[in-house]
């Protein structure tokens, strides 16, 4: 099943549940929150965490508890991660227009061939 970009993006989890998905407690996702590394959805004052949230959370746990990288290394991973990601849309979306452009000259020369049979 292909995962749509706006089904990542919806919130679906409260901070209990994913405290309880992550092994942290609450008050950690609250301080990653104040950091500015996530940003959940407020909807009646409960925060709602999408699936790229609770995967931007894993990483920053990784970062933090499995590999010792401090606050200030893991904000600057997350920025470095997030040009990278608009480089990469950024390939895909030139890569696109070059297929499209080749394809266009390559019919117009097929068209080109069998108009002069």
């Amino acid at each position: 099943m292909v995962r749509r970009k706006q089904d990542a993006d919806r919130p679906l989890y409260l901070i209990s549940v994913v405290s309880h998905m992550l092994e942290v407690h609450p008050q950690t996702l609250r301080m990653y929150e104040r950091e500015g590394f996530v940003t959940p959805r407020r909807i009646n004052r409960q925060r709602l965490y999408s699936d790229k949230d609770v995967e931007r959370l894993n990483l920053v746990i990784e970062l933090t508890k499995d590999l010792g990288v401090n606050r200030a290394g893991v904000d600057i991973i997350l920025r470095m991660r997030s040009r990278m990601e608009a480089m990469h849309r950024e390939i895909s979306d030139m890569m696109d227009f070059v297929d499209d452009d080749i394809r266009r000259e390559f019919e117009k020369r097929l068209r080109a061939m069998f108009s002069e049979e």
